[in-house]
């Protein structure tokens, strides 16, 4: 058979240059777009916009997860330039996470309240993904496993192997030692930051990979604050969908840091 050109066609060829995979099918999109399920009935607009930006959420979530994962990886097979690399990409995305708290502020609470009561008692406390990036950045809590009963078995595994396993931390602590550098008590710790901060010319990759931690850790504190001002904009101060305190208890998170140390280093220069 020949096609208007008068080349010989001989079957069902898709996509470019006639192969079998084409957009949808690479991404799936037919299973991704189907996953948008409102439970309100009949459904209220803005469930739509919410379900949508927290499967976006998740999304990234996994793929800075990805990032963070092999950052710490090659910090702890002493590299230094590609885990700053892949820190500069997780900054990138942070910021797009804190943007998109813009996207639901254009939700009234109004119309929040169409769909509110049946998210109950599902909760963002519930994002394993989330606690996730926590504990891999440093900041493990293992009552946080023991605390919430809505996680699946898997979840629970992974937040389990995550406590487990060495943090971005440990991994940059390795780089140090491995650098000469004492690391095993807070005063050495200290004091081999500081040497690195005053000599740049000679451990500037050393630098530079605990100021892209810091951006890290003050990327997610930013997307902390600005997720309570949402919260605070939608319900006020009614205690969340999952039981938790609401905004008061986000709000008492906006002060932790993943490298207490290194912020503590400022006051050391």
């Amino acid at each position: 058979m020949k096609d208007a050109g008068g080349k010989t066609w001989d079957g069902p060829h898709f996509g470019e240059q006639g192969g079998l995979l084409t957009y949808g099918t690479y991404l799936h999109l037919s299973d991704l777009l189907d996953q948008q399920v409102p439970e309100s009935d009949p459904p209220a607009h803005d469930e739509l916009l919410f379900i949508t930006i927290h499967q976006v959420y998740e999304l990234w979530f996994k793929l800075v997860l990805a990032e963070l994962t092999d950052a710490r990886d090659r910090m702890l097979a002493g590299e230094t330039y590609l885990p700053r690399v892949r820190l500069e990409r997780c900054l990138a995305i942070e910021r797009l996470l804190i943007s998109q708290v813009d996207v639901i502020d254009t939700m009234t609470p109004q119309d929040f309240l169409a769909f509110r009561t049946k998210l109950a008692p599902a909760s963002g406390f519930q994002s394993s993904q989330f606690r996730e990036i926590e504990f891999l950045s440093g900041l493990k809590d293992p009552g946080y496993v023991q605390r919430f009963r809505g996680l699946t078995p898997a979840e629970r595994d992974q937040l389990i192997r995550r406590l487990d396993e060495p943090s971005l931390w440990d991994a940059y602590l390795d780089v140090l030692r491995r650098e000469g550098f004492a690391v095993e008590t807070p005063e050495e710790r200290v004091a081999s930051l500081r040497t690195i901060a005053h000599d740049r010319a000679a451990y500037g990759p050393l630098w530079d990979l605990a100021e892209a931690l810091v951006d890290h850790d003050q990327a997610w504190s930013l997307w902390r604050a600005r997720h309570v001002l949402m919260a605070e904009r939608q319900i006020g101060t009614k205690p969340g969908t999952g039981g938790s305190a609401g905004g008061a208890y986000l709000r008492s998170r906006t002060d932790l840091r993943f490298y207490p140390e290194l912020w503590e280093l400022r006051s050391q220069l």
